[in-house]
């Protein structure tokens, strides 16, 4: 009994041994790899010092201007051929400016313009103009050398008027009751057949007046059916006075009014 109590006590003191060396290796490595990483964080290189990172000032733009548009390119005046004469003589087909201030019967050696074609004063006689119809045909005063090109453009030689501006519509204006504006207004006949009825009473007539007078239509807008027709037909025949307006005659639109009695 006392052999294994003794054999159990030297086991314990080994255990012990063995446990703190076991700690103290431990406790080292923790040190060792805390410290490795506590030296490792205070000694990375975060590239600061590269110059791969600059540190830049933020700057507003600056307001670009804008450009301002083209300007048109300046067509070139166009260049009118013209022939050069040394005298201007006109041509024995053309409509002649005024008479000559002598006849002669001695053929004239001078060179005569040509039809359709602008001529100036030059140095020589020379065809260089171009063809520039009959209404452009003549004489320019603003020539360049003896070539006979010319910076005016053909003016016509006559002005067409301007055509008529088309007369306005004339208007219709309403007159209102017109009995009292006729110059012969005649009365409706009695129908028979109203009077065997002793049909009676008012009938209104819508008209139309040109701008002469005359009644150019008629409808019966009211009364007893059996009076209308005799309304209508007195009412065409009836005649008025041209109405102006600002000095000219106009339609008038209006109401005839008939009263029938038996």
């Amino acid at each position: 009994m006392l052999d294994q109590l003794v054999e159990s006590k030297s086991h314990s003191v080994e255990n012990t041994k063995r446990n703190s060396l076991l700690l103290g290796v431990l406790t080292c490595a923790v040190v060792l790899v805390v410290g490795g990483v506590t030296y490792s964080l205070y000694h990375i290189d975060y590239g600061l010092g590269s110059g791969d990172i600059e540190l830049s000032t933020l700057v507003a733009p600056v307001p670009v201007e804008d450009e301002p548009p083209p300007k048109p390119e300046e067509k070139p005046k166009q260049q009118v051929q013209a022939d050069t004469r040394k005298e201007l003589i006109q041509n024995i087909m053309s409509t002649p400016v005024k008479p000559p201030d002598q006849t002669s019967t001695v053929q004239n050696k001078v060179k005569e313009m040509r039809l359709n074609t602008l001529t100036a004063i030059g140095n020589s006689d020379a065809d260089t103009g171009a063809d520039v119809g009959n209404k452009f045909g003549g004489v320019t005063t603003n020539a360049g050398s003896s070539s006979g090109t010319s910076t005016e453009a053909p003016k016509p030689a006559d002005d067409e008027p301007p055509p008529p501006k088309p007369k306005p519509a004339p208007k219709t204006v309403s007159g209102g009751v017109l009995n009292g504006k006729a110059v012969n207004l005649p009365k409706p006949a009695y129908p028979p057949a109203a009077r065997a009825v002793r049909a009676a009473g008012a009938v209104t007539v819508q008209v139309l007046i040109d701008e002469e007078g005359h009644v150019v239509s008629a409808s019966a807008t009211g009364g007893h059916p059996l009076l209308q027709a005799a309304a209508v037909s007195a009412a065409r025949q009836a005649r008025f006075s041209p109405t102006m307006l600002s000095g000219q005659p106009v339609k008038v639109s209006g109401i005839i009014t008939y009263n029938f009695v038996p």
